[in-house]
């Protein structure tokens, strides 16, 4: 018997946000400093936020993933299956036309 893959992937749309952003940029911008200092410290005077490691914040469209079960021979062809299901459920909507291979699980 063919072993089987479960395949989960996300749609890709012209619009989708992803972005990086320093602790150290976000911590030098001043409404947000003023901000954490309110939120935390309120009514405290001569206060410096400092961070000890560097650290990225991840700004991203949050996606929906979606799963269908291959066989493991399919395995090349992974990337047009997926799109195949994403038009068979009409996942494709205006401006999103591509998809993004999440995760691969055996499943035996």
């Amino acid at each position: 018997m063919d072993g089987m893959i479960k395949v989960a992937y996300t749609v890709m749309c012209k619009n989708d946000v992803s972005k990086e952003v320093s602790i150290t940029e976000i911590l030098a911008n001043e409404k947000i400093m003023k901000a954490i200092k309110s939120e935390f410290a309120s009514g405290l005077r001569n206060l410096v936020l400092s961070q000890k490691e560097e650290t990225l914040i991840f700004i991203k469209t949050q996606k929906e993933v979606f799963e269908f079960t291959a066989s493991k021979n399919d395995f090349a062809d992974l990337l047009e299956l997926c799109e195949e299901d994403a038009r068979k459920h009409k996942r494709f909507k205006k401006e999103c036309d591509g998809v993004e291979l999440v995760d691969i699980v055996t499943i035996d």
